[in-house]
């Protein structure tokens, strides 16, 4: 299964994340990552992942933000591996592609995603404005604020009023 082998590949590497695994062999991970299917790893006793079945210790969820949640010290020690396991891709492009070409690769896909980020950034920037200026769809906070203090004067004034009139009356 492919996300095994990813997550073993980066283990290969991390000696250290192994020996933090292998405390926990034999215990289960549920991956959830909607819309792909739920797997079910079994964390083997040299710290690596298998294809496994059983109840999960701790259940892995990938939303915007990773999620575990299950046995206390496993979880942690997924949480830390998550925040710290990281993979080379220009290490790994480097022994195929040469170094000097997976140099380049790395650096245009970084490139990439962040014009993606800066152009999603002020795209966002273009509609917020659009709606609030153009189309009238929002309202800017300062023109809100002064809506507010203008109905509370009014509902002041008219408090004010009711109370004359009931002197009136």
């Amino acid at each position: 299964m492919a996300f095994s082998f990813f997550v073993n590949h980066l283990l290969d590497g991390a000696a250290w994340a192994r020996a933090r695994l292998a405390p926990f062999a034999g215990d289960i991970v549920e991956v959830r990552a909607a819309p792909l299917p739920t797997l079910h790893l079994a964390i083997t006793g040299d710290g690596r992942l298998q294809p496994g079945e059983g109840e999960p210790a701790v259940v892995v969820t990938f939303t915007p933000r990773l999620h575990v949640e299950g046995e206390a010290r496993l979880a942690g020690e997924v949480q830390k591996l998550a925040r710290e396991l990281r993979w080379d891709a220009e290490e790994d492009l480097s022994r195929i592609l040469g170094d000097v070409l997976a140099h380049r690769l790395v650096e245009t896909a970084r490139g990439f995603a962040r014009w993606q980020r800066d152009s999603a950034a002020r795209l966002t920037e273009a509609l917020a404005d659009y709606a609030a200026e153009e189309a009238r769809f929002l309202v800017r906070r300062a023109e809100l604020e002064a809506f507010a203090g203008s109905a509370d004067s009014l509902r002041q004034a008219l408090d004010e009023l009711e109370r004359r009139i009931a002197r009136l009356g």
